[in-house]
C-alpha cells in the first residue's frame, strides 16, 4: 500500500483549522495562567496584611519573606519585596475576593501593579 499525497485545498483547511485550535488554546491557557497568577498574588497580600494587622509586623518582614521565598523558588519571578509590598496593596485596596476573582483578575499582573500606582482612592 502506497502513501496518497493530500489533496492541497484540504491539506491546507486542515492545517488552517489545527493551527487555529493551537493558537487558541494557547491564548486560553495564558489567560488561566495569569488569573491564577494574580490571584496567588492577591492571597499572599491578604495573608502578609493580615499578619501585620494581628501580629504587628513591621515592613522588614516583607523583605524576609521574598528572600525565604526566591531562596525556596529561585525559578520563580515576582518574589521581590517590591513586589510583595505591591502584593499587599492589592489586597488591602481590593478587599473582595470575587471583585478580584471576575474583572480584575483578567487584567496582567503588570496593569494591575500599575492601577495601584495611578489610582489613590479605591472606594
Amino acid at each position: 500500500m502506497g502513501r496518497q499525497t493530500p489533496n492541497r485545498r484540504t491539506y491546507a483547511s486542515l492545517l488552517a483549522t489545527i493551527k487555529e485550535r493551537i493558537q487558541a488554546a494557547q491564548v486560553r491557557a495564558a489567560a488561566a495562567v495569569n488569573q491564577e497568577l494574580v490571584l496567588l498574588y492577591w492571597g499572599i497580600g491578604k495573608e502578609i496584611l493580615a499578619r501585620q494587622q494581628e501580629e504587628g509586623w513591621g515592613t522588614k518582614v516583607i523583605d524576609q519573606l521574598a528572600f525565604d521565598l526566591r531562596r525556596s523558588f529561585p525559578e520563580m519571578k515576582g518574589l521581590s519585596p517590591r513586589n510583595l509590598k505591591y502584593m499587599r496593596a492589592f489586597a488591602e485596596a481590593l478587599p473582595d475576593e470575587q471583585f478580584v476573582q471576575q474583572p480584575i483578575a483578567q487584567l496582567p499582573w503588570g496593569h494591575n501593579v500599575r492601577l495601584l500606582d495611578l489610582v489613590k482612592d479605591w472606594d
